[in-house]
């Protein structure tokens, strides 16, 4: 009865779209380090596109067929800041203009991070991704993945895209500080989850 549970919890359609997503990171990674040809950029960019699907398939297949687990909801953003940090730091070894969209990223999410575990010891947690966050992450995969497929891009658009990108990450870092932090806080306890 255990096992079954057990092989319930891990294998399911979600998780192991995530697990795909974790899997597709250093195909990524070295293929577009070692991209020289157009077509290496357009695998690249491919890659990094079937990963997002995937990340959006995987929530609605959770929550339409009652697929949510406990190992999901840590499996899913995982493979999203590890994909986002994988694109960015490959991106600005190409694009150093974008090096402040790194660090501000590595910030925001070292914030998120240390907030968390703090609320985590009182028995407090956000009951999930604030709207800001979605629409910063949705903003950088699609920017990203336009500079990984179009790599001769005009310099002035790689700029304005690494400050649009700053911009997002900027509204969804301070949303975030409101929400562990701010007046109106947005932390809930977890026995109310």
């Amino acid at each position: 009865m255990f096992i079954k549970d057990w092989k319930k919890e891990i294998f399911t359609i979600p998780n192991l779209l995530s697990l795909f997503r974790l899997v597709l990171i250093p195909v990524y990674a070295y293929i577009y380090l070692h991209a020289t040809e157009d077509w290496q950029y357009l695998i690249a960019g491919t890659i990094m596109a079937v990963s997002c699907i995937t990340d959006m398939i995987d929530g609605k297949i959770a929550r339409r067929f009652n697929m949510i687990s406990t190992l999901g909801k840590i499996l899913d953003p995982l493979a999203d800041k590890i994909t986002q940090f994988t694109l960015t730091l490959c991106l600005s070894l190409k694009y150093p203009i974008l090096y402040p969209v790194l660090a501000l990223f590595l910030v925001k999410e070292l914030f998120q991070v240390i907030a968390g575990i703090s609320h985590l010891r009182k028995g407090k947690m956000l009951p999930g991704a604030l709207m800001a966050g979605k629409v910063c992450t949705t903003i950088l995969f699609i920017s990203l993945i336009a500079l990984v497929l179009f790599p001769n891009m005009n310099p002035r658009l790689v700029n304005g895209i690494a400050l649009v990108d700053s911009i997002f990450l900027s509204i969804s870092f301070v949303s975030y500080i409101l929400a562990y932090f701010g007046k109106n806080t947005k932390v809930q306890d977890m026995k109310t989850e």
